[in-house]
């Protein structure tokens, strides 16, 4: 399926999950399509910690599902992030990998053993109960309810490489602390500033 359709369904199916987009196209794409400067979090510049970012959320908003996406790139960078997350176990954080099987913001650089990599059997192995794989929209649209049930979980997306680059966010760090902080304030009842 292709990135923008796959991204188009999880914006239409968005109730009221926290957005976590790491570096390079998901964050790119996510912007494109809705140009939200406020309820997403564009974790640029992110080296594969997202998902890490993304419980820090979802421990702090139980109430709310967390939706970090994250590219297979960032994932095959640090697969020990699956670990923590097995470990930590938080029923709100879902962890969707956008498959593309290269390094999307590198211009598409080949991943190693990319025709290999089986990512829901990793997190199976590392006793993820909860790992699918999506690889049209039609897929995608008939797992939201699993994507929605209690219980952390891996869902990836397969995509075709996007085979171009298109524009970041235009936002920098301190504007989106900011303004992200500032919308879980008011959408979440919690304290971030003081």
């Amino acid at each position: 399926m292709s990135m923008e359709a796959a991204f188009q369904a999880l914006i239409d199916a968005r109730r009221d999950e926290i957005v976590i987009l790491s570096a390079g196209n998901a964050s790119e794409m996510w912007w494109g399509l809705t140009q939200d400067r406020d309820s997403v979090f564009y974790l640029e510049a992110s080296m594969s910690l997202a998902p890490m970012f993304g419980a820090g959320i979802a421990m702090a908003v139980p109430q709310r599902d967390v939706w970090v996406l994250n590219g297979d790139g960032a994932l095959v960078m640090n697969p020990g992030t699956l670990m923590v997350e097995r470990q930590m176990d938080l029923p709100n954080l879902k962890h969707l990998v956008v498959s593309n099987r290269a390094y999307g913001s590198t211009f598409d650089a080949s991943l190693p053993n990319a025709a290999h990599n089986d990512y829901p059997a990793m997190a199976r192995a590392l006793g993820v109960q909860r790992a699918a794989q999506f690889e049209t929209v039609q897929d995608l649209v008939g797992g939201l309810e699993m994507l929605r049930a209690p219980g952390h979980g891996l869902f990836v997306l397969e995509v075709e490489a996007l085979g171009r680059k298109i524009p970041a966010p235009p936002i920098d760090g301190p504007e989106m602390k900011f303004r992200f902080g500032r919308w879980m304030e008011r959408a979440c009842g919690v304290r971030i500033f003081g």
